[in-house]
């Protein structure tokens, strides 16, 4: 009975993905699909329990709610035109160059704000309207953001480096040291991998936005277009050189709105009323797709599907590199967060790693970048919808511009660390 619940779990699930590439409505699809199996496993409660408890994810709300709600404050007072007229002019100048170091920017920053989905949302607020106001095509603009969210590998306070320390007997920053190397590599493949589809594709330059800002700014101000790009700094400081001032992303964003009327002397009550519009149309668009997601993957551990890849992975020793690597990175792509196979991987088969001939630091590392891989080609991880909403694309359209990287990066790492 096992056996035919797996099989038909993994038809709804090829359904699902078949659905999503056709561009059908995702949180219908993410829904009926997580309900389904979940009925199917004769467990339809957890996908119910899914879908409410991922409406209150207090991390996710936090960070994406404040953060489209600073972007509707921004198109209000028209400080982010201000930004992307005063940027644009000279990012049109570099060409197809644009787009991986907007990865590498994007990939710097992860390290200090560890989070993937509030990185994105707070970077893709700035780095994809200005890129598309040099010329960018959305997609690629987006993909280019996403696609450095995995830069957090090298932040000792990422929950992997200190389970990978913990099971070897070394500090986070030693686990670090090992894999560094393949981490950063990876970033620069992605990065240029994203440089070259953006110049196959043509969508490097050319494209017209339909928010003419040379057009509707004549004389950029220095001062409007500083606002949008506080609340990063502050973060950023704050998670480096100024603890002092270190804070959540919400807190930051709304340092940002409080400057962004000071400066503008905008009409206070329209203002507010702009931000909690953001922050209601980000729940219903981004929130829900993440929402729907979280059905999902709950249909797929109720069909057994998770455990089942996950053991099927770690029982075959003759391939346990490969499955290192690609089983967190293939579970990533599909659930959206490479977390749960890496950490499953890890507690079973990293501790053994000795006796495949591979050191205990080396394998955990590999199983971590391997998901986090992973999760940065998914349509359905929270960065991907983040950085797909603010710039009006469907996510999928991201994991396409992003998969040769991510699957080329896996590979040298692989090479790299085992």
């Amino acid at each position: 009975m096992n056996a035919v619940i797996l099989i038909v779990g993994t038809i709804v699930v090829i359904g699902a993905i078949y659905f999503l590439i056709k561009k059908k409505e995702a949180r219908l699809v993410l829904i009926a699909a997580g309900l389904l199996m979940a009925i199917i496993a004769g467990k339809p409660m957890s996908a119910l329990n899914a879908f409410s408890e991922n409406m209150v994810t207090s991390s996710l709300i936090q960070a994406i709610l404040s953060v489209m709600g600073f972007a509707y404050v921004l198109k209000f007072t028209e400080c982010d035109k201000h930004l992307v007229s005063l940027v644009a002019g000279g990012l049109k100048k570099t060409g197809m160059f644009l787009v991986p170091l907007a990865t590498i920017g994007t990939f710097l920053i992860n390290i200090a704000l560890p989070s993937a989905a509030g990185t994105a949302a707070a970077v893709g607020a700035i780095f994809i309207p200005v890129m598309i106001g040099a010329g960018i095509h959305p997609a690629m603009a987006a993909t280019a953001v996403f696609a450095g969210t995995f830069g957090s590998m090298l932040n000792p306070g990422t929950s992997h480096n200190a389970f990978v320390g913990k099971i070897a007997g070394v500090q986070p920053t030693e686990v670090i040291q090992v894999h560094a190397g393949a981490t950063i590599t990876s970033g620069v493949i992605a990065a240029v991998s994203l440089g070259i589809i953006a110049f196959i594709l043509k969508e490097h330059k050319g494209y017209h936005s339909e928010m003419n800002v040379n057009k509707d700014i004549e004389k950029p101000s220095i001062l409007r277009a500083v606002v949008p790009i506080i609340p990063v700094v502050l973060l950023i400081l704050g998670s480096t050189g100024l603890p002092v001032i270190k804070m959540g992303v919400a807190e930051a964003m709304l340092i940002g709105v409080i400057i962004a009327l000071i400066v503008t002397r905008a009409n206070p009550t329209n203002l507010v009323k702009s931000f909690f519009t953001g922050m209601g149309k980000s729940y219903a668009d981004i929130m829900g797709i993440i929402i729907s997601a979280g059905v999902f993957v709950a249909g797929m551990n109720a069909c057994g599907l998770v455990d089942a890849f996950i053991n099927a992975m770690t029982n075959t020793p003759a391939i346990v590199n490969t499955a290192a690597t690609f089983g967190p990175f293939i579970l990533g792509v599909v659930c959206g967060s490479g977390d749960a196979a890496a950490f499953a991987f890890n507690q079973a088969v990293t501790p053994f790693a000795d006796h495949f001939g591979v050191h205990m630091v080396n394998m955990g590392s590999i199983a971590a970048l391997g998901g986090a891989l992973g999760r940065t080609m998914s349509p359905i991880a929270g960065a991907a919808i983040v950085c797909a909403g603010i710039a009006n694309v469907e996510p999928m359209e991201l994991a396409k511009r992003n998969a040769p990287g991510m699957i080329i990066a896996a590979i040298v790492s692989m090479f790299i660390l085992l």
